[in-house]
């Protein structure tokens, strides 16, 4: 975060964005009166009024720093302005620098520099010199609001190791467990060259049913799974469960979301009778990024054309085909931990 505390010895570029976090916290409610404000950011009470007046008189252009002129070859913006520029993006959002809306485009971006810096640039200017540092646009990933984020740092740090810990010294396997679902009514997977202004057309069935699938993983590769075509219950479950406690031939630490099957009073009883068996884990709520079984599901949603099938056996058949053959290559399974949000799963 950019050290907010005495903006008068800040360079202009700091000053800059710190007027901006000022106003927008006074915006949207996160603080109610000046000085809150104040004690918040580090800064004084009568500028705080004074920036919040500039900006209901004339909006956030109250708040840049004049455009200065700038000439001759070369970089037009200096590593500690860059620096700066680099941790707002970081740091904030253009939505709470007042800019515009969550993401930062080359358009924001430029918006950004000119504020906070005073140098214009076209948005293909602004894309070459965020390329020339490093940047690249990227698609972000998604991340419930609902999240609590002292929950996931506690179960990166405290709880996961220690589940990982027990599984080794008892000489049981830690699972990944979770359950998707493939309709026929959805859209085929990726895209197919045409020319242009001629759309492609792929014949699909046109009628609606789905299949579910509910699967484990291990980071040594390997994959239990079964596909069902009715609803997931605690029977459906615990069915699961013990298949996958016999499969493994060892205790298994079964680590899953907050699903309502998964608290289930039913599978609370199984699992209290089978603790030599099995051992459910709830992972912190709405935070699928840290499962790797997610990444089996889109696996599976990219391979298997839920569209094309003319009924729910077909359906069925096929998804069971994949997985089937997923199960004989280790080698894709032993990859989705390796991606960069699951990663941990390895240490």
């Amino acid at each position: 975060m950019i050290e907010l505390g005495g903006a008068r010895g800040l360079s202009p570029a700091v000053q800059e964005v710190v007027r901006l976090r000022v106003v927008a916290a006074l915006e949207s409610g996160q603080v109610r009166t000046y000085r809150q404000a104040a004690e918040v950011f580090g800064v004084s009470q009568r500028s705080v009024g004074t920036w919040w007046r500039k900006y209901k008189c004339a909006g956030r252009e109250a708040l840049a720093a004049p455009v200065k002129s700038r000439s001759g070859p070369g970089e037009l913006i200096g590593a500690q302005e860059r620096a700066v520029l680099f941790q707002a993006m970081a740091d904030y959002t253009p939505e709470q620098l007042l800019i515009g809306g969550p993401m930062w485009t080359r358009k924001l971006v430029g918006e950004l520099i000119r504020m906070v810096v005073g140098v214009a640039m076209t948005e293909q200017g602004v894309g070459k010199w965020l390329r020339r540092h490093g940047f690249s646009p990227q698609r972000p990933a998604r991340r419930s609001c609902r999240q609590q984020q002292e929950k996931v740092t506690a179960w990166l740090e405290e709880e996961y190791p220690a589940i990982a810990g027990r599984a080794t010294a008892e000489h049981a396997v830690v699972a990944w467990v979770d359950q998707c679902g493939l309709r026929s009514d959805t859209a085929p997977p990726g895209r197919s060259w045409a020319p242009a202004g001629q759309t492609p057309t792929v014949k699909v069935s046109g009628r609606r049913f789905r299949v579910n699938i509910m699967s484990a993983i291990a980071s040594r590769g390997s994959l239990w799974f079964t596909v069902f075509t009715g609803k997931f219950t605690a029977k459906v479950f615990i069915t699961f469960l013990d298949r996958l406690a016999r499969q493994a031939g060892r205790k298994v630490h079964v680590i899953a979301d907050r699903h309502p099957v998964h608290r289930a009073k039913a599978v609370t009883a199984w699992l209290a009778d089978n603790t030599d068996c099995v051992e459910l884990h709830l992972m912190p709520g709405y935070s699928p990024e840290l499962n790797p079984d997610e990444l089996l599901n889109a696996d599976i949603k990219r391979n298997v054309h839920a569209a094309r099938p003319a009924s729910a056996d077909n359906l069925a058949h096929e998804t069971r085909r994949f997985l089937h053959r997923r199960q004989h290559q280790p080698h894709h399974v032993r990859g989705y931990f390796h991606a960069r949000h699951v990663r941990y799963t390895l240490e």
